[in-house]
């Protein structure tokens, strides 16, 4: 990954932060749980997936395959997001791949 996107990766982060921390909406609900005696830790963990781009006509087509419904209620897309977030699905709720072995 060349220098400017890792740049463009840590302005994300940076923003990402500051929004959090300058929300008066999470400044209310912390103040309010102090308020009940409590002290407030927030940690917060966000994974940034990265897709290097195609610029020819597969580009589309990779995007709509990644959006469409995947025989079920969740996209590809979908089901990668759950993925990076270590959720599985019940076996009753993956769609099955095709081209996977033994299908």
């Amino acid at each position: 990954m060349n220098q400017k996107v890792k740049n463009l990766i840590q302005k994300l982060g940076e923003a990402i932060h500051e929004s959090v921390s300058e929300s008066e909406d999470i400044a209310g609900v912390v103040k309010n749980i102090r308020e009940q005696g409590f002290d407030v830790l927030l940690m917060l963990e966000a994974t940034i997936g990265l897709n290097e781009v195609a610029e020819d006509s597969a580009e589309s087509e990779s995007v709509d395959a990644a959006d469409a419904p995947a025989d079920g209620p969740f996209t590809a897309n979908d089901l990668n997001f759950l993925k990076s977030l270590r959720i599985s699905l019940d076996e009753d709720e993956v769609p099955e791949d095709p081209a996977a072995p033994g299908s």
